[in-house]
């Protein structure tokens, strides 16, 4: 942190020693900084204030407690981050809860709340460069959120527990944080819980620990890779839980809420050998351990491809669990930097599908393309372009997974077998723990295929941000 210079010692009047004692009086509080708010929300084009501008967070320590009967939540979020800028206040994307106070740098903060913004003024102002440790302490009963789509996200209470979900704006529910998917960051996420009731999240496990008394259990767990709020996990519950090993040595997770264990068995027998076949389709596997959560049934209303081991309300199909593995690719590892690049996501994941039926003796990529095609003459999958959903409403609307899944199939009709076999490893390689809009994507595609420029340019333009449908190539 920069201050101003102090004077040499030495014989001076009176008057300028006060002033000079002022001057270091102002420098302790950071007066040296002519820091200015950062921005409190990131303009995505769908949810404005979501995220936060001038600093970037590297690590998330959570220490939740919850219990299921009060469904009451008490959190502490340690929040380590670099400035990027001068700041004089900062802000986190908190919805609900009550705070009970802030530190920065150890430091007591003043706060603020107006809606899901949370300002925070530390002490002393932060120089542009600075590596600080903000830490909130926090409790409430958190909120389920409903989407402008009316999808509910945030807090899921269930029969004997609770379900974080984040797409997209549902993980400020129940931590702080800078939560837009161009911030991503590691994790530490330790969740106390009543004894009989166990808790799940993301990474691996690397404490269980019981209180003096042995009513309660504390799990801990790591995520080592970068991961974006949105896929960040808490499932709670009387879980059946179960820890293998891939043929590769690849750590496995699961568990499944018991109603759900025998419908569950046969699938998640199959997860060892969806992550291998994807693995060799799309390249390295990006993190450092797999698996499922499964909830109950109805304990929401869609899965969710959280981040190392997807949640799934009830049992899971194989076509599902191949779309939601396809995600730790393409979603989880490469990340879009809006909300607007869903189907960068959604597309690759539904062409998963079509390619594991494919070599799984389904119909062909082909024929999925052509009944998508001309089963859809007069449905919403030609509603908008995948590129530019209308709002928010929208972002998971079938333009986004059919279409999107439709434009791969173009691309690799148009540059050859090989060439997008290629394109599926090199392009999760290249953007392997970032960020990725379509503009990347299509340059990308372009730079790698240079001699395809002018034939790609009409897949871009009838396919991707053409409106309407496009004629049957």
């Amino acid at each position: 942190m920069r201050r101003r210079p102090r004077s040499r010692p030495g014989s001076r009047p009176r008057s300028l020693a006060l002033i000079a004692a002022v001057l270091l009086s102002a420098a302790a509080c950071g007066g040296g900084v002519d820091g200015s708010p950062g921005a409190s929300g990131l303009r995505d084009p769908y949810f404005p204030k979501l995220g936060n501008g001038g600093y970037d967070v590297t690590h998330y320590a959570l220490n939740l407690a919850y219990d299921p009967g009060t469904h009451r939540l008490t959190g502490t979020a340690t929040l380590t981050a670099t400035a990027r800028q001068d700041l004089s206040s900062f802000n986190l994307d908190l919805h609900g809860l009550t705070v009970a106070g802030v530190t920065v740098d150890k430091k007591r903060a003043r706060s603020q709340r107006a809606g899901n913004e949370l300002t925070i003024r530390p002490f002393d102002e932060l120089a542009e460069g600075h590596t600080f440790r903000t830490v909130v302490r926090y409790s409430g009963e958190p909120a389920t959120i409903t989407d402008a789509d009316g999808a509910e996200e945030g807090w899921l209470r269930t029969d004997d527990g609770a379900l974080g979900l984040g797409e997209p704006t549902g993980s400020m529910a129940w931590f702080p944080g800078n939560h837009h998917p161009s911030d991503k960051a590691t994790y530490t996420i330790a969740v106390s819980v009543p004894t009989g009731v166990r808790a799940f999240s993301n990474g691996e496990l690397t404490g269980t620990k019981r209180s003096a008394y042995g009513k309660s259990v504390t799990y801990t767990w790591r995520v080592t890779q970068p991961m974006a709020s949105y896929v960040a996990t808490v499932a709670i519950g009387k879980f059946e839980t179960h820890t293998s090993r891939t043929p590769a040595g690849l750590p496995v997770y699961t568990a499944v809420a018991p109603r759900e264990a025998e419908a569950s068995a046969k699938t998640l027998a199959r997860l060892p050998e969806v992550v291998d076949w994807e693995t060799r389709t799309f390249g390295a596997y990006p993190f450092s351990s797999t698996g499922a959560i499964v909830a109950r049934e109805g304990a929401a209303g869609y899965a969710l491809e959280t981040q190392n081991r997807p949640v799934f309300p009830g049992a899971p199909d194989v076509g599902l669990l191949v779309h939601e593995m396809a995600h730790q690719w393409y979603g989880d590892s490469v990340t879009p930097k809006t909300w607007r690049d869903m189907w960068l996501n959604e597309g690759f994941a539904t062409y998963a599908e079509w390619l594991w039926e494919e070599q799984h003796d389904g119909d062909s990529a082909q024929e999925s393309f052509d009944a998508a095609y001309d089963h859809a003459s007069d449905s919403a999958v030609w509603a908008f372009p995948p590129a530019d959903p209308p709002s928010a409403a929208h972002i998971s609307d079938s333009p986004v997974y059919q279409r999107g899944a439709m434009v791969l199939h173009r691309i690799r009709k148009t540059i050859g077998e090989a060439e997008f076999a290629a394109l599926l490893k090199s392009w999760a390689a290249a953007h392997k723990y970032g960020n990725a809009d379509t503009h990347d994507f299509t340059a990308y595609v372009e730079r790698e295929n240079p001699a395809k420029k002018d034939a790609l340019a009409e897949v871009w333009k009838d396919w991707l941000y053409g409106a309407g449908k496009p004629d049957k190539p």
